[in-house]
């Protein structure tokens, strides 16, 4: 019988470093600029991650100072689909922010997307 490969281990990472790292990139998306959720996940370290960005910012406690609003989707989208009240109040802080939303909540994220750098 041969002995079983061995593996490779994986370093140990805080439970929350996923979470934390995101919510770090999020904070520092600045006012008028979007990025997309795999847009946060590659910033992050976790570029197959964009669902897991969404259920993230999904739990940010009422009242949070995370700039949630300005992560949309890849394709320049507010995504709505289920939660179409946030939808609506997710525009409006963008139209707050200078950002040109359009009703079905479409932008120009070539427009306004955030590159990482501060200007």
């Amino acid at each position: 019988m041969c002995p079983a490969p061995k593996q490779k281990s994986r370093p140990r990472q805080k439970p929350n470093a996923f979470r934390d790292s995101v919510l770090k990139i999020v904070a520092l998306v600045p006012e008028g600029k979007v990025v997309s959720y795999g847009q946060i996940a590659m910033m992050a370290g976790y570029p197959r991650a964009a669902r897991q960005v969404g259920w993230v910012l999904h739990g940010l406690p009422k009242g949070s100072e995370i700039p949630w609003q300005r992560v949309i989707n890849t394709n320049g989208y507010v995504p709505s689909r289920g939660r179409e009240i946030e939808a609506m109040k997710q525009t409006a802080l963008l139209r707050g922010e200078g950002i040109d939303v359009d009703d079905d909540g479409k932008l120009d994220i070539t427009r306004y997307r955030w590159d990482g750098r501060f200007e």
